[in-house]
């Protein structure tokens, strides 16, 4: 289960890592070809989403890796879950349908390392 758990860790942080720096790098009117989404939103809470999908993606992994402050890691893996249901019920609304089935994936693998590492294999 810890292989499982680790595996998870390293495709969701580098999965959200990839759409935050996106998010951080480019601009809203660059974004939205290929993100229909960020017309709905404001260039800050664009640059915030992105914020929280970095620091999510460190805090699946650095911690673990440092042996400092353990907690983090379910901590931003719930966080995520958050993020990712978040984006979720965006797509949902914008009837994105395929990008909704992937943003709820992303949520239930975080609810997992969320689960797995406040319990049966925390650190």
């Amino acid at each position: 289960m810890n292989a499982a758990l680790w595996a998870f860790q390293v495709i969701l942080a580098i999965m959200f890592m990839m759409a935050g720096a996106m998010k951080m790098m480019k601009d809203k009117d660059e974004l939205a070809g290929k993100m229909g989404w960020v017309e709905d939103f404001f260039q800050g809470t664009i640059r915030s989403i992105g914020t929280a999908e970095i620091l999510g993606a460190i805090g699946l992994i650095a911690p673990a890796l440092a042996g400092i402050a353990l907690i983090l890691t379910p901590l931003a893996a719930s966080g995520l879950a958050v993020v990712a249901m978040g984006a979720m019920v965006v797509h949902i609304r914008r009837h994105e349908y395929p990008m909704a089935l992937m943003t709820m994936m992303l949520a239930a693998m975080s609810v997992f390392v969320a689960w797995g590492r406040f319990g049966p294999e925390a650190f």
